[in-house]
Parts: C-alpha cells; structure tokens; sequence
C-alpha cells in the first residue's frame, strides 16, 4: 500500500517529457500513434484503484464518456505496481473478460467508499469481483493466460511511452495530455474535474478536426 501511496504522491508538475501547449493540456514530445479506427478519436485514461483522485473524477468521467457516443474509443490503463500487482492484474483480466465497465466503478467505491481492503491480493480481489457478478471459472481461466500475462509485463513500458508519470491522467490522440492537476491548478477537486473535462472537450474536438 505504501508503495501506491508513493506512486500517487508523484508531483503534480507536468510531465518532465511532455510540454506545454495551451490552457489545461500538455503536447507529447513523441506522439503516440492512436488506434482508433476512422475519424474516431482515442481517450485513454491512466489510473490506479488505489487512487483517491481517480476515484473523484470517476463519475464525472464516466458521464463524460457517455455523452461522447461514437466520437471517441475510450480505454483505461491501469498502473501496476510490479508484474505481480493484483489490482492491475485483475483489471487487465477484466478487460480481456470485457467486463470492466461490470465492476469498475465498484471497486472505486468499495476501496475509497467503503474502506475494503480488496488490493491485498489475488484472491480477495478474486471474491470481491465474484460477488458482484463476474464469472469465477472464466476470470481463473484468463488470469494467467498468455495474453493476460503479456499485457501485464508490457504496461510499465506502454505508460513510459505515453510521457504519463501520474494517475488520473488523460491521453488524447496520442497527443493531448490533459488532467486535474493540469487543467484545474488552485481548483478545488471537484472543480477541477470538472474544468477537466471541458478541457477533453476542446481536445477531442480538436483531434477530430484534425483528422478531416
């Protein structure tokens, strides 16, 4: 836990990589090549379970991402605390189930709202998500497949390519670095996330503008 807690703690300057571009947002230094397919725009938010801010912008973002319909492609990373980080082990699992949207912000709530300590370990992280609806024998199956695996190996190295040194951050395009300690700098939390998301609203506007 004291190791989450020091990963949260990383300051909230910007990004040493990244650079400043406008109001609210940084620019990568090295642009990410998105995946989103057409004139889709990609949004990828990093995060951590343990994370009280992300637990703060979780409803706002998620009301976010529902009005955005079809113009974008959202994703979540999830940073992990060594290979073996049962809390990103298990979102990667729950993403390869395509279930995470099932229990995702449950296990906000049950960490930060209800005070569980879940993160512990594989199984209770285990029990937790088979009580709220996931299927045990699958989530056995795919929890140490090689596809599961290799994703969890590869995630310190994919977060290192997007110049992200702290959660919540967002990644538009690619490009486009935003959160609340960007855009929202002096705000209250509450005010902040919501300055952030007017923010991904002008980024993604921007990217799709882009792409014409």
């Amino acid at each position: 836990m004291l190791a989450a807690t020091a990963m949260l703690a990383v300051s909230a300057t910007l990004p040493a990589m990244s650079q400043a571009a406008g109001p609210g947002y940084t620019t990568l230094s090295t642009p990410v090549a998105a995946t989103a397919p057409g004139k889709k725009v990609e949004v990828i938010e990093f995060f951590m379970y343990t994370c009280p801010h992300c637990y703060s912008l979780d409803p706002l973002l998620e009301e976010w991402v529902k009005k955005q319909g079809d113009r974008i492609v959202f994703k979540r990373l999830h940073f992990a605390q060594g290979p073996t980080d049962p809390l990103a082990h298990a979102y990667v699992t729950l993403e390869a189930m395509g279930q995470t949207e099932l229990v995702h912000s449950k296990i906000l709530r049950a960490i930060h709202g209800e005070r569980q300590r879940i993160y512990r370990s594989d199984e209770q992280m285990k029990e937790f998500l088979v009580k709220n609806g996931v299927d045990k024998t699958r989530y056995e199956q795919l929890f140490n497949s090689f596809s599961v695996q290799t994703k969890m190996k590869s995630l310190a190295s994919t977060i290192s390519k997007y110049q992200v040194s702290s959660a919540p951050t967002l990644v538009v395009d690619g490009r486009y670095m935003t959160s609340p300690s960007i855009a929202g700098t002096g705000m209250s939390e509450t005010q902040a996330g919501r300055q952030t998301m007017a923010v991904l609203d002008q980024l993604v506007a921007k990217a799709a503008a882009e792409k014409k």
